[in-house]
């Protein structure tokens, strides 16, 4: 890659970096945001905003779907990893496989 390359490079993601700063720090959260892949020990952090963000995601990887999910499925959802991540052995447990089990057995 030569400096040209290099150089045009770094200024689209400084250029992205500053569009995704302008747009606002929900739009930066929901990109950088990990959705199922999420830890448990980071999601019992997030404050109720974060969740939903990160719940959103994990139902719409879920369904395989673009489209907001109804928020309904979100708020059981939410409900549903809150008791599931509060109670699993292993902190590490990504969301998606946080599950009854877990909270028996380290996974």
């Amino acid at each position: 890659m030569n400096a040209t390359m290099s150089r045009t490079g770094r200024t689209g993601l400084g250029v992205a970096a500053v569009a995704l700063l302008l747009a606002g720090c929900s739009d930066v959260e929901r990109v950088l945001n990990r959705g199922g892949d999420t830890p448990c020990s980071d999601y019992v952090k997030q404050d109720q905003d974060t969740k939903r963000v990160t719940i959103t995601k994990f139902v719409k990887e879920q369904t395989k779907n673009d489209h907001e999910p109804a928020g309904t499925t979100v708020d059981a959802t939410i409900i549903s990893v809150d008791l599931l991540c509060g109670s699993q052995r292993n902190a590490q447990t990504p969301i998606k496989n946080a599950d009854v089990a877990g909270i028996f057995v380290t996974k």
